[in-house]
C-alpha cells in the first residue's frame, strides 16, 4: 500500500530520514510503471530553516509550499523542476525534497525521457529523476502523494550505519545543518557536493 498523507504531517528531517529505501512509482497513462528507490532526499523545515526563502523572499513560493500534508509541489531551481513532498499542517512550508533515485522499473521509457550515456546519470540528481519519470508538474502538483499516477511505496527499515548524513547541497543559509540523507555507497546518489562538510 501506498504512503497515506498521515505519513508526512510530521518534522520533514524525520520523513526526509524515514524515506531512504522507498520505491518513488510512476504509473504512465498508457499502464507502463517506472520506478525508482529513493537513495537521497533533504528536508527544508520553515520557519525554523535559515535555507527556506519560500517564507523569507518569496511569498508566492511560501504558498505554494503551505499545502496539506502528503500533497506533491514542484520547486524551480535554475529553470528546472524539483519534486517534493509537502509535510507538516496546512499552512507550515516544511517539505521533503527527493534528490535522486535507483532505478527500478520502466528503465527503456526512462532512456526515452531522458537519453543518457551512462545509466547513473539517469536518476543521480533532483531535476534528472522528474525528467527521466516523464513528469508534467502541472499535472502531478498538488496531488495526493498516494494517487496512482505517483506514489510511494515504503521500504524495508535502513539500520543507521547504512545512511549518511551531511548539509544540503546548493545552500548558502543553514549550511551547517545535517537535513541531507543517503545510502551509503549507492552509485546513484547524487555527485553533488554538500554546501559544508560537517
Amino acid at each position: 500500500m501506498p504512503l497515506p498523507p498521515e505519513f508526512f504531517q510530521r518534522d520533514p528531517v524525520r520523513v526526509a530520514r524515514e524515506l531512504l529505501g522507498a520505491t518513488l512509482v510512476r504509473t504512465l497513462p498508457g499502464g507502463e510503471r517506472l520506478s525508482g528507490k529513493v537513495v537521497e532526499t533533504e528536508a527544508y523545515d520553515c520557519p525554523r530553516d535559515p535555507a527556506c526563502t519560500a517564507g523569507r523572499f518569496h511569498a508566492a513560493r511560501s504558498a505554494e509550499m503551505s499545502i496539506p500534508a502528503g500533497h506533491w509541489l514542484f520547486w524551480t531551481a535554475h529553470g528546472h523542476p524539483l519534486l517534493q513532498v509537502a509535510c507538516r499542517e496546512e499552512g507550515i512550508s516544511a517539505s521533503v525534497l527527493i534528490r535522486a533515485l535507483e532505478p527500478l522499473e520502466g528503465l527503456p521509457f526512462m532512456l526515452d525521457f531522458r537519453p543518457v550515456t551512462r545509466e547513473r546519470d539517469l536518476t543521480n540528481g533532483p531535476a534528472k529523476l522528474v525528467y527521466a519519470l516523464g513528469l508534467n508538474p502541472t499535472q502531478v502538483s498538488h496531488t495526493r502523494v498516494d494517487s496512482p499516477a505517483l506514489h510511494l511505496l515504503p521500504g524495508p527499515p535502513i539500520p543507521e550505519e547504512a545512511v549518511g548524513v551531511t548539509a544540503r547541497v546548493g545552500i548558502r543559509e543553514g549550511r551547517h545543518l545535517p537535513w541531507r540523507f543517503t545510502l551509503r555507497g549507492n552509485p546513484w546518489v547524487s555527485p553533488a557536493a554538500p554546501s559544508m562538510a560537517l
